[in-house]
């Protein structure tokens, strides 16, 4: 796996394909093969770059505790251009989304194109923003992510439906987070206290001037649909998409309805550079 330094630490990514560059963000405590199924057909037709962001996959922690989602969000623009990127299509899923529309509000010059999956626009409300501390303190003092946290974790990222339909992707989820090292959990954790400590940029999502596609599990209970639509009205020309009988990790619970979505967006938002 590739890797370039960014203030001083390693960023690992993932590179298929040649074409017009798609920056692709996954979500908190996952990483980059949680794209794979898009990969795999979108590296068709385009340069698929996904970047882990700190302390998860194979790269390095960040800095210091809490990370911002404004600091990742520089931290992706400095990543895009030690890649040489000098304009390139964003899709995010949670904190990819995120970081992808702070990156869309303050280098517009940049992105072509915006994909804004199971992700928000606001601060974290208080009610699950205290509840998400809660466990990362048990999981801190923890040193480890035990059992019942794990089991807690499922319907924050899984629609019922998935973990009826698809047990193994749930399974595959809870061995990959039990099999952190217990080093690695420190800078997860400033991760995810920068996450939701987030400062709101709604008021400025009207800046956003490119093709934008949001997208939101019709059972995600992490980013409700409400939030997505909130978006969808605050940015001019938005599509909104609500996709059955998913939950916060909509691509790799529904890639049959996703993937469609994607390329078809690609393919009109990039027009001339389509195959490229």
């Amino acid at each position: 796996m590739p890797e370039v330094k960014i203030r001083e630490r390693r960023m690992f990514y993932e590179d298929h394909g040649r074409g017009f560059p798609v920056l692709f963000g996954h979500s908190y405590l996952w990483d980059a093969r949680m794209w794979e199924p898009q990969v795999a057909a979108l590296s068709r037709a385009y340069r698929c770059i996904v970047p882990e962001i700190w302390a998860h996959g194979r790269s390095d922690p960040p800095p210091h505790s809490p990370y911002s989602v404004d600091e990742l969000a520089e931290d992706m623009w400095a990543f895009a251009q030690a890649l040489g990127l000098s304009r390139f299509a964003v899709v995010g899923l949670s904190v990819g989304g995120m970081w992808g529309m702070r990156l869309a509000l303050n280098h517009p010059e940049a992105v072509a194109a915006l994909v804004l999956m199971d992700t928000d626009a606001g601060a974290e409300p208080e009610e699950s923003r205290q509840r998400y501390f809660a466990m990362m303190a048990a999981v801190e003092q923890a040193g480890a992510l035990p059992p019942p946290i794990l089991e807690a974790l499922v319907p924050f990222f899984f629609s019922p439906v998935t973990v009826q339909r698809d047990p193994d992707l749930v399974a595959r989820f809870k061995a990959n987070l039990a099999a952190i090292p217990p080093e690695r959990l420190p800078g997860i954790l400033a991760i995810g206290r920068g996450i939701f400590s987030r400062s709101s940029v709604l008021e400025r999502l009207g800046e956003i001037r490119v093709p934008t596609l949001i997208l939101v599990g019709a059972d995600d209970v992490s980013r409700p649909p409400h939030e997505a639509k909130r978006m969808a009205e605050a940015i001019p020309g938005a599509r909104l998409e609500i996709i059955p009988e998913a939950g916060h990790i909509a691509n790799l619970e529904r890639p049959d309805v996703v993937t469609p979505l994607l390329e078809s967006f690609l393919a009109q938002a990039l027009g001339s550079w389509h195959g490229r």
